[in-house]
Protein backbone atom coordinates (compact mmCIF):
# COMPACT_ATOMS: atom_id res chain seq x y z
CA UNK A 1 0.00 0.00 0.00
CA UNK A 2 1.09 3.70 -0.36
CA UNK A 3 1.95 5.57 2.64
CA UNK A 4 3.80 8.67 3.87
CA UNK A 5 6.26 7.95 6.29
CA UNK A 6 9.50 8.22 8.20
CA UNK A 7 12.80 6.07 8.36
CA UNK A 8 14.46 8.47 10.89
CA UNK A 9 13.33 11.07 13.14
CA UNK A 10 14.17 14.85 11.51
CA UNK A 11 12.71 17.91 9.95
CA UNK A 12 9.93 17.76 7.05
CA UNK A 13 12.66 16.18 4.93
CA UNK A 14 12.34 13.39 6.90
CA UNK A 15 8.92 12.56 5.22
CA UNK A 16 8.68 10.81 2.09
CA UNK A 17 6.33 8.87 -0.01
CA UNK A 18 6.50 5.12 0.08
CA UNK A 19 5.24 1.43 -0.18
CA UNK A 20 4.33 -0.74 3.15
CA UNK A 21 2.76 -4.30 3.04
CA UNK A 22 -1.02 -3.93 3.82
CA UNK A 23 -1.42 -4.39 7.31
CA UNK A 24 -2.30 -7.59 9.09
CA UNK A 25 -5.96 -7.76 10.54
CA UNK A 26 -6.16 -9.42 13.90
CA UNK A 27 -8.94 -10.93 15.67
CA UNK A 28 -10.22 -8.28 17.24
CA UNK A 29 -9.40 -5.44 14.27
CA UNK A 30 -10.94 -3.75 11.49
CA UNK A 31 -9.39 -2.93 8.25
CA UNK A 32 -10.06 -0.05 6.92
CA UNK A 33 -9.95 1.49 3.41
CA UNK A 34 -8.65 5.12 4.48
CA UNK A 35 -10.77 7.94 2.44
CA UNK A 36 -9.33 10.96 4.56
CA UNK A 37 -6.71 11.77 7.39
CA UNK A 38 -6.06 14.79 9.16
CA UNK A 39 -3.01 16.66 10.11
CA UNK A 40 -2.17 17.26 13.15
CA UNK A 41 0.24 19.09 15.69
CA UNK A 42 0.87 16.03 17.25
CA UNK A 43 2.43 14.24 13.31
CA UNK A 44 4.80 16.82 13.18
CA UNK A 45 6.45 16.07 16.89
CA UNK A 46 6.08 12.11 16.02
CA UNK A 47 8.39 13.13 13.01
CA UNK A 48 10.27 15.13 15.26
CA UNK A 49 11.61 12.72 17.90
CA UNK A 50 9.96 14.73 20.60
CA UNK A 51 8.22 11.31 22.34
CA UNK A 52 10.61 8.57 21.51
CA UNK A 53 11.36 8.30 25.14
CA UNK A 54 8.62 6.86 26.02
CA UNK A 55 6.86 6.25 23.01
CA UNK A 56 9.29 3.94 21.30
CA UNK A 57 7.91 3.42 18.06
CA UNK A 58 9.68 0.96 15.38
CA UNK A 59 10.96 2.68 12.54
CA UNK A 60 9.90 3.06 9.47
CA UNK A 61 6.67 4.23 10.77
CA UNK A 62 3.52 6.08 8.97
CA UNK A 63 2.57 8.89 10.16
CA UNK A 64 -1.57 10.26 10.86
CA UNK A 65 -3.35 10.06 13.56
CA UNK A 66 -6.88 10.10 12.56
CA UNK A 67 -9.26 8.93 9.71
CA UNK A 68 -12.66 8.41 8.06
CA UNK A 69 -12.90 5.78 5.48
CA UNK A 70 -15.03 2.38 4.93
CA UNK A 71 -14.57 -1.40 6.52
CA UNK A 72 -13.18 -3.51 4.21
CA UNK A 73 -12.24 -6.48 6.23
CA UNK A 74 -13.22 -7.63 9.75
CA UNK A 75 -11.49 -9.48 12.25
CA UNK A 76 -12.96 -13.39 13.20
CA UNK A 77 -13.90 -11.55 16.95
CA UNK A 78 -15.49 -8.54 15.54
CA UNK A 79 -19.35 -7.54 16.43
CA UNK A 80 -19.28 -3.79 16.19
CA UNK A 81 -19.08 -3.89 12.59
CA UNK A 82 -19.19 -5.11 8.96
CA UNK A 83 -17.98 -5.18 5.87
CA UNK A 84 -18.56 -1.63 4.18
CA UNK A 85 -19.86 0.15 7.23
CA UNK A 86 -18.51 3.88 7.10
CA UNK A 87 -16.22 4.92 9.78
CA UNK A 88 -14.03 7.56 11.33
CA UNK A 89 -11.41 6.68 14.23
CA UNK A 90 -8.39 7.86 16.00
CA UNK A 91 -5.92 4.41 16.74
CA UNK A 92 -3.96 3.29 19.63
CA UNK A 93 -1.13 5.44 20.10
CA UNK A 94 0.64 2.48 19.40
CA UNK A 95 -1.25 1.95 15.93
CA UNK A 96 -0.86 5.26 14.03
CA UNK A 97 -0.42 5.12 10.56
CA UNK A 98 -3.36 7.18 8.77
CA UNK A 99 -1.18 8.68 5.94
CA UNK A 100 -1.70 5.36 3.88
CA UNK A 101 -4.07 3.41 1.75
CA UNK A 102 -5.49 1.10 5.00
CA UNK A 103 -5.18 0.85 8.44
CA UNK A 104 -6.07 -2.17 10.94
CA UNK A 105 -7.70 -0.48 13.90
CA UNK A 106 -9.30 -2.34 16.87
CA UNK A 107 -12.85 -2.13 17.05
CA UNK A 108 -13.23 -0.72 20.52
CA UNK A 109 -11.13 2.18 19.09
CA UNK A 110 -13.43 2.73 16.19
CA UNK A 111 -16.84 4.58 15.23
CA UNK A 112 -19.33 4.78 13.08
CA UNK A 113 -19.22 8.17 10.82
CA UNK A 114 -22.02 10.76 11.36
CA UNK A 115 -24.43 10.77 8.85
CA UNK A 116 -24.38 14.38 8.16
CA UNK A 117 -20.52 14.58 7.16
CA UNK A 118 -18.51 14.03 4.36
CA UNK A 119 -15.43 11.74 5.14
CA UNK A 120 -13.30 14.89 4.49
CA UNK A 121 -15.11 16.36 7.80
CA UNK A 122 -15.58 12.99 9.68
CA UNK A 123 -11.39 12.86 8.93
CA UNK A 124 -10.81 16.42 10.78
CA UNK A 125 -12.58 15.20 14.32
CA UNK A 126 -11.71 12.12 16.34
CA UNK A 127 -8.11 13.21 17.83
CA UNK A 128 -9.27 16.65 18.49
CA UNK A 129 -12.73 16.05 19.37
CA UNK A 130 -11.65 13.05 21.90
CA UNK A 131 -9.15 15.48 23.49
CA UNK A 132 -12.05 17.98 24.15
CA UNK A 133 -14.16 15.00 25.51
CA UNK A 134 -11.22 14.34 27.63
CA UNK A 135 -9.98 17.23 28.83
CA UNK A 136 -13.51 18.75 29.47
CA UNK A 137 -15.95 15.89 30.70
CA UNK A 138 -13.57 13.20 31.67
CA UNK A 139 -10.71 15.84 33.69
CA UNK A 140 -11.80 18.99 33.99
CA UNK A 141 -15.61 17.35 34.94
CA UNK A 142 -17.07 20.48 33.53
CA UNK A 143 -20.32 21.35 35.06
CA UNK A 144 -22.86 24.21 33.59
CA UNK A 145 -22.61 27.77 34.75
CA UNK A 146 -18.63 27.21 35.01
CA UNK A 147 -15.99 29.74 33.34
CA UNK A 148 -13.98 27.58 31.00
CA UNK A 149 -10.91 29.74 29.13
CA UNK A 150 -10.25 27.72 25.29
CA UNK A 151 -6.59 29.25 24.11
CA UNK A 152 -6.51 29.00 20.72
CA UNK A 153 -9.84 28.90 19.79
CA UNK A 154 -10.10 29.02 15.72
CA UNK A 155 -7.24 26.16 16.07
CA UNK A 156 -7.76 22.54 15.12
CA UNK A 157 -8.64 21.46 18.92
CA UNK A 158 -9.95 24.97 20.20
CA UNK A 159 -12.84 25.20 17.35
CA UNK A 160 -14.03 22.14 18.83
CA UNK A 161 -13.44 22.88 22.67
CA UNK A 162 -15.24 25.97 22.36
CA UNK A 163 -18.64 24.25 20.99
CA UNK A 164 -18.41 21.25 23.45
CA UNK A 165 -17.79 23.50 26.47
CA UNK A 166 -20.80 25.67 25.00
CA UNK A 167 -23.03 21.91 25.10
CA UNK A 168 -21.86 21.57 28.62
CA UNK A 169 -23.39 24.63 29.36
CA UNK A 170 -20.32 26.52 30.48
CA UNK A 171 -19.63 30.42 29.97
CA UNK A 172 -16.97 30.30 27.47
CA UNK A 173 -14.14 32.43 26.97
CA UNK A 174 -11.56 31.79 24.12
CA UNK A 175 -8.50 33.51 22.69
CA UNK A 176 -7.86 34.19 19.39
CA UNK A 177 -6.09 36.69 16.87
CA UNK A 178 -8.33 39.71 15.56
CA UNK A 179 -9.17 38.06 11.78
CA UNK A 180 -10.60 34.84 13.81
CA UNK A 181 -12.55 36.35 16.29
CA UNK A 182 -16.25 36.80 14.76
CA UNK A 183 -15.54 32.90 13.90
CA UNK A 184 -15.04 32.07 17.45
CA UNK A 185 -17.82 33.99 18.60
CA UNK A 186 -20.25 31.74 15.78
CA UNK A 187 -18.99 28.53 17.63
CA UNK A 188 -20.32 29.90 20.58
CA UNK A 189 -17.53 31.75 22.98
CA UNK A 190 -19.20 34.33 24.78
CA UNK A 191 -15.67 35.97 25.23
CA UNK A 192 -13.38 36.26 22.85
CA UNK A 193 -9.93 38.09 23.67
CA UNK A 194 -8.01 39.38 20.99
CA UNK A 195 -4.24 38.49 21.71
CA UNK A 196 -3.07 40.92 18.89
CA UNK A 197 -4.96 43.67 21.02
CA UNK A 198 -5.57 42.42 24.55
CA UNK A 199 -3.92 40.37 27.44
CA UNK A 200 -5.99 37.70 28.40
CA UNK A 201 -4.32 37.92 31.77
CA UNK A 202 -5.54 41.41 32.48
CA UNK A 203 -9.17 41.14 31.01
CA UNK A 204 -10.00 37.67 32.54
CA UNK A 205 -10.62 36.15 36.08
CA UNK A 206 -12.08 33.88 38.27
CA UNK A 207 -12.20 30.78 35.78
CA UNK A 208 -12.78 27.39 36.97
CA UNK A 209 -10.67 25.62 34.18
CA UNK A 210 -8.27 26.80 31.37
CA UNK A 211 -7.13 24.33 28.49
CA UNK A 212 -4.09 24.85 27.47
CA UNK A 213 -2.96 24.75 24.00
CA UNK A 214 0.04 26.95 23.42
CA UNK A 215 2.40 26.11 26.71
CA UNK A 216 5.07 28.42 28.06
CA UNK A 217 3.89 31.84 28.98
CA UNK A 218 0.37 30.99 28.37
CA UNK A 219 0.14 28.75 30.85
CA UNK A 220 2.07 30.61 33.56
CA UNK A 221 -0.26 33.15 32.57
CA UNK A 222 -3.40 31.25 32.46
CA UNK A 223 -2.39 29.98 36.21
CA UNK A 224 -3.38 33.37 37.46
CA UNK A 225 -7.00 34.14 35.85
CA UNK A 226 -8.60 30.23 37.91
CA UNK A 227 -10.09 30.88 40.67
CA UNK A 228 -9.04 28.85 43.93
CA UNK A 229 -9.34 25.04 43.11
CA UNK A 230 -9.55 25.59 39.28
CA UNK A 231 -7.43 23.07 37.11
CA UNK A 232 -5.50 24.10 33.68
CA UNK A 233 -5.31 21.37 31.88
CA UNK A 234 -2.73 21.09 29.24
CA UNK A 235 -1.70 19.39 26.06
CA UNK A 236 1.25 21.25 25.43
CA UNK A 237 2.97 21.92 28.66
CA UNK A 238 5.29 19.52 30.69
CA UNK A 239 4.37 15.85 31.15
CA UNK A 240 4.01 15.25 34.66
CA UNK A 241 3.73 11.69 37.14
CA UNK A 242 0.76 10.92 36.09
CA UNK A 243 1.06 11.13 32.45
CA UNK A 244 3.76 8.62 33.23
CA UNK A 245 2.15 6.12 35.13
CA UNK A 246 -0.51 6.24 32.74
CA UNK A 247 2.01 5.24 30.14
CA UNK A 248 3.29 2.38 32.41
CA UNK A 249 6.93 3.87 32.04
CA UNK A 250 9.83 3.27 34.82
CA UNK A 251 10.37 4.87 37.88
CA UNK A 252 13.34 6.88 36.13
CA UNK A 253 11.27 8.34 33.68
CA UNK A 254 8.33 8.81 36.67
CA UNK A 255 10.83 11.27 38.48
CA UNK A 256 11.88 12.80 35.05
CA UNK A 257 8.31 13.84 34.26
CA UNK A 258 7.67 14.99 37.35
CA UNK A 259 10.52 16.85 37.48
CA UNK A 260 9.57 18.50 34.16
CA UNK A 261 6.54 19.93 35.56
CA UNK A 262 8.17 20.49 39.44
CA UNK A 263 7.88 24.41 38.52
CA UNK A 264 4.32 24.82 37.19
CA UNK A 265 2.91 22.31 39.77
CA UNK A 266 4.57 24.63 42.21
CA UNK A 267 3.09 27.61 41.01
CA UNK A 268 -0.21 25.77 40.97
CA UNK A 269 -0.42 25.01 44.31
CA UNK A 270 0.85 28.35 45.49
CA UNK A 271 -2.43 29.90 44.05
CA UNK A 272 -4.57 26.71 45.10
CA UNK A 273 -5.14 25.43 41.81
CA UNK A 274 -4.24 22.00 40.07
CA UNK A 275 -2.32 21.69 36.54
CA UNK A 276 -2.47 18.60 35.05
CA UNK A 277 -0.98 17.33 31.60
CA UNK A 278 -2.90 15.04 28.64
CA UNK A 279 -1.62 13.15 26.18
CA UNK A 280 -5.10 12.20 24.58
CA UNK A 281 -6.37 8.02 23.82
CA UNK A 282 -8.49 6.12 21.58
CA UNK A 283 -11.67 5.46 22.33
CA UNK A 284 -14.30 4.78 20.49
CA UNK A 285 -17.08 4.69 23.06
CA UNK A 286 -16.50 8.48 23.39
CA UNK A 287 -16.66 9.08 19.78
CA UNK A 288 -19.77 7.57 20.03
CA UNK A 289 -20.87 9.62 22.60
CA UNK A 290 -19.79 12.28 20.59
CA UNK A 291 -21.76 11.83 17.44
CA UNK A 292 -24.81 12.53 18.55
CA UNK A 293 -24.24 16.01 19.15
CA UNK A 294 -22.06 16.40 15.92
CA UNK A 295 -25.36 15.20 13.74
CA UNK A 296 -27.49 16.87 15.54
CA UNK A 297 -25.22 20.56 14.69
CA UNK A 298 -24.12 21.24 18.05
CA UNK A 299 -20.30 20.34 17.05
CA UNK A 300 -19.72 20.98 13.33
CA UNK A 301 -15.96 20.38 12.25
CA UNK A 302 -14.51 23.11 10.68
CA UNK A 303 -12.20 22.34 8.13
CA UNK A 304 -8.76 24.98 6.49
CA UNK A 305 -8.14 23.43 3.37
CA UNK A 306 -7.54 19.93 1.77
CA UNK A 307 -4.73 18.32 -0.37
CA UNK A 308 -4.56 15.18 -2.25
CA UNK A 309 -2.58 12.46 -1.11
CA UNK A 310 0.23 12.77 -2.91
CA UNK A 311 0.84 16.28 -1.40
CA UNK A 312 0.99 14.86 2.27
CA UNK A 313 4.19 16.63 3.00
CA UNK A 314 3.33 20.09 1.52
CA UNK A 315 -0.19 19.23 4.11
CA UNK A 316 2.40 18.51 7.03
CA UNK A 317 4.30 21.91 5.76
CA UNK A 318 1.26 24.01 5.95
CA UNK A 319 0.30 22.87 8.95
CA UNK A 320 3.82 23.64 10.21
CA UNK A 321 4.50 26.77 8.86
CA UNK A 322 1.22 28.21 10.55
CA UNK A 323 -0.69 28.89 7.34
CA UNK A 324 -4.00 26.85 8.33
CA UNK A 325 -6.98 30.06 8.84
CA UNK A 326 -8.98 28.24 11.50
CA UNK A 327 -9.54 24.68 12.00
CA UNK A 328 -8.20 21.40 10.57
CA UNK A 329 -6.04 20.50 7.50
CA UNK A 330 -7.13 17.36 5.79
CA UNK A 331 -5.57 14.76 3.32
CA UNK A 332 -7.55 13.20 0.66
CA UNK A 333 -6.80 9.57 -0.27
CA UNK A 334 -9.49 9.05 -3.47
Amino acid sequence: MKTFMIERYGDQAAVHAGEMPDPRVGPDDVLVRIHAASVNPLDLRLRDGAFKAFLPYRLPLVLGNDLAGVVVRTGAAVTRFAVGDEVYARPDKNRIGTFAELIAVHQNDVAVKPANLTMTEAASLPLVALTAWQALVERAQVRPGQKVLIHAGAGGLGTIAVQLAEQLGAHVAATASTAKVELVKELGADVVVDYKRQDFETVLKDYDVVLDTLGGETLEKSLRVLKPGGRVVSVAGPPDAAFARELGLNAVLRLVMSALSFRTRRRAKHRRVTYSFLFMKASGDQLRELTPLIEAGKIRPVVDRVFPFDQTREALEYVEKGRAKAGKVVVTMT
